[in-house]
């Protein structure tokens, strides 16, 4: 983990509401996998479509946002398709989590 990159991910206030909504995205985005054969299952996921829709920001801006926080370690995706999934990476948040218990 490289602190100084989560900690620039989530600098910015869409950034860390887009981590915020995927903690819960069954409350936040519509029903997910409409896109997704029935074999293929990607629980948590969101297509970034919706998320770009509920963060009011262009598809390259959000785009650049998913790809910061996934190279930062904060989210997962899956590309099925023309159709990218993010979610939270949760075994990831609790490294976080612990590195604020340990070390800040």
């Amino acid at each position: 983990m490289e602190p100084i990159d989560v900690f620039k991910a989530l600098s910015n206030e869409t950034r860390l509401r887009i981590l915020e909504w995927l903690k819960e995205p069954e409350k936040h985005f519509p029903k997910q996998g409409a896109h997704l054969p029935k074999e293929v299952s990607y629980k948590g996921g969101v297509c970034v479509g919706d998320i770009q829709e509920k963060a009011k920001v262009s598809q390259s801006t959000v785009s650049s946002y998913l790809n910061m926080m996934q190279k930062a370690g904060l989210l997962e995706s899956i590309r099925h398709g023309q159709w990218t999934y993010y979610r939270r990476n949760e075994e990831f948040l609790q490294q976080v989590a612990n590195y604020f218990r340990t070390e800040i």
